[in-house]
């Protein structure tokens, strides 16, 4: 039987909005490569603006889990870079929004970085993702 096991442990503290542990049984993995505010044509969406680039970087991994048959319920893990860390508030709003547009019960864990750069001057954001498909 597959299952998914949010869990956050008494002995670690408490996430603000992310899931310290989550342990699958079963199902297939999609590994999602890091996205950025590019929109389907691949223009840049948001330039300068983080909240616009962070909502096109989630609508870009709810397209991608899609295209295989799951949800952003489907999502267990993110990993996040952003060239700043005033960029928090922006990123969680978004991902906040469509994780309850979504209905997700569990937040994915997640980890968030702070870089230099990314590979592009113009992005100031990129998220990767691991989602478990349990049918």
């Amino acid at each position: 039987m597959s299952e998914a096991v949010f869990n956050n442990p008494d002995t670690l503290p408490p996430p603000p909005g992310y899931s310290q542990l989550v342990e699958v049984t079963g199902g297939r993995f999609v590994f999602v490569a890091g996205q950025v505010s590019l929109n389907q044509d691949g223009s840049l969406v948001g330039e300068g603006d983080i909240a616009k680039q962070a909502d096109q970087v989630f609508h870009n991994l709810k397209a991608a889990v899609e295209s295989r048959g799951g949800t952003l319920k489907d999502i267990i893990k993110f990993t996040m870079f952003v060239t700043s860390m005033a960029a928090l508030p922006a990123i969680r709003e978004a991902r906040d929004r469509y994780l309850a547009d979504a209905k997700v019960k569990n937040p994915p864990a997640s980890t968030l970085v702070q870089v230099s750069a990314l590979f592009r001057p113009e992005f100031l954001i990129e998220i990767e993702a691991v989602a478990w498909l349990s049918g």
